[in-house]
């Protein structure tokens, strides 16, 4: 084995046995060393340094019962900038001696690694053969005074001490601690591959998140700015969670920015939303906000936090919706003086069917169309909501598709098509005496069709879904229905191919109307 450097060996040298080798003590240390170096090569290469979560306690950091300058550092598992793997197999007891010190001062716990020769054996026949039968691997807690270096050692606390400390504590409030609170806002996170939830825990988690997302949809549809910071968020969260990326080392930080969303939420109604405010059911979504901030506060990491967490989140959805359910939504616009409104029609709407997520509010051609309802194709509770259902269809069949829209962006969705038959849907949330555009998301290589639209039981109109694209198959197709045909806030639809033999596919649909 060549001589390591602090990257590592220049190179590698497995021992090759052969009849008739005679091997010494340096070959068997040398293959001992290959596989370590080799261990710890992969260690730097494919983990980030830092605390491995999962195994024990994380390393957590936790201040004493007794009050004193002590904390106690649970058991874990950690690997530094070299690679070496950082064990912690029971729970140790650190004290922080204040006279060594000049406060007030910065502390740093820290996690080293360390070998230690053990089993020393000498023969008395012959005492030339004697030594160490084996290289004890640990890793020992210091309090340093100085910044960390990850190459030889792992934050795993830090405490800011000053000239009157008496006592360690944890942080009352996590992101932010206080002089002799323990902060554990530094500690690194060893880079791991994929999560390790159960998959029954992980579809926990993607439903709770989903409920999450429409409940507070529902609140930008009725002007609550703050409301789409919460959306844009729960999409962000399930991205990671769709990619295997939530885990217990992050899933609750996650959550933290979620739910201090809510929180906001919460203040934009009370202050600018006062009828919306008033609900009994707004009041218990403010309650199980503070819960969820409480039990974010305690700094807990487990599976048994997690459901903990998502039971009160689904408890907080579940208010969130009730608090707004019966209600139109009531964007406010700004009051001006009547002018002539342009004639609503969808010539002008070709970006819309290239734009991957249509935007809550579209500007076509001096019109403000406002989203006021949409349908989420094979999602139970939205299709029930508004009485989805194809019928009389020759053939009627399900799909999953991750296509591509023009711009090259790539989405999947699930959706129904139908050859033959009709489609029969209520749109809810309207404004009487204002047109209707209704924006289906469509796979397009399926097009050179018409669509016939039927508005309780009278014929509305016909829609051209001309041309196809066989590389860039998303399109959002607009239908508009004429204002003399809304004359309620529910609206019953009926969508029938003209073209025969030819599949309709529905994968999203949103409806908007004039502001």
């Amino acid at each position: 084995m060549s001589q390591s450097t602090p990257s590592g060996p220049k190179e590698f040298k497995r021992i090759n046995f052969f009849k008739g080798f005679l091997t010494t003590e340096q070959d068997w240390n040398d293959a001992e060393a290959y596989h370590i170096e080799k261990r710890k090569l992969h260690n730097r290469l494919f983990h980030a340094p830092g605390v491995v979560m999962g195994m024990g306690d994380d390393l957590r950091v936790v201040a004493r019962a007794r009050g004193d300058l002590s904390v106690e550092v649970q058991a874990g598992y950690a690997v530094d900038g070299q690679g070496n793997d950082l064990v912690l197999w029971d729970a140790e007891i650190k004290s922080v001696n204040a006279d060594e010190y000049r406060l007030p001062q910065t502390v740093y716990v820290v996690l080293r690694f360390t070998e230690e020769l053990t089993d020393f054996i000498a023969y008395k026949e012959n005492l030339d053969f004697k030594g160490h039968r084996r290289v004890k691997e640990g890793a020992r807690v210091e309090i340093s005074q100085t910044e960390p270096d990850i190459m030889r050692e792992v934050e795993i606390a830090r405490i800011y001490l000053d000239r009157d400390v008496k006592s360690l504590r944890d942080a009352r409030d996590p992101e932010n601690p206080q002089a002799n609170e323990i902060d554990l806002r530094y500690v690194p996170k060893a880079g791991v591959a994929g999560a390790r939830l159960s998959p029954a825990l992980r579809m926990r988690l993607e439903s709770v998140i989903w409920q999450m997302r429409k409940a507070f949809r529902e609140y930008t549809r009725r002007g609550v700015v703050t409301g789409y910071e919460v959306v844009q968020a729960t999409s962000t969260a399930l991205m990671l969670a769709t990619s295997n990326q939530l885990d217990l080392q992050n899933v609750f930080q996650v959550f933290y920015l979620l739910v201090e969303g809510e929180a906001e939420v919460c203040l934009d109604v009370d202050a600018h939303h006062p009828k919306l405010a008033q609900h009994s059911e707004f009041a218990d979504l403010k309650r199980h906000v503070e819960i969820l901030r409480g039990l974010l506060a305690e700094g807990k990491e487990t599976h048994e936090a997690l459901t903990n967490l998502l039971a009160y989140q689904t408890k907080a959805s579940e208010a969130a919706l009730r608090a707004v359910s019966g209600e139109a939504p009531a964007i406010e616009v700004p009051k001006e003086e009547p002018k002539e409104q342009k004639p609503a029609e969808i010539s002008d709407w070709e970006s819309v069917k290239t734009t991957p997520t249509p935007e809550p509010r579209l500007e076509l051609e001096g019109i403000s169309w406002v989203l006021v309802d949409e349908i989420d194709i094979l999602d139970k509770e939205s299709e029930e909501k508004h009485e989805f259902s194809i019928k009389e269809a020759k053939d009627s069949y399900r799909s999953r598709q991750k296509l591509k829209y023009p711009d090259g962006t790539v989405v999947e969705d699930t959706g129904r098509a139908h050859v033959g038959g009709h489609a029969t849907y209520k749109i809810l949330n309207l404004t009487p005496g204002r047109p209707v555009a209704i924006v289906r998301r469509m796979d397009y290589v399926y097009g050179d069709y018409e669509l016939a639209f039927e508005v309780e039981g009278r014929s509305a109109t016909v829609v051209s879904c001309t041309g196809t694209d066989r590389i860039y198959r998303w399109r959002n197709w607009p239908a508009l229905i004429d204002a003399e045909h809304v004359t309620a806030t529910t609206m019953s639809v009926k969508q029938v191919p003209v073209t025969a033999g030819r599949d309709v596919n529905m994968f999203h649909i949103w409806v908007y109307q004039p502001a």
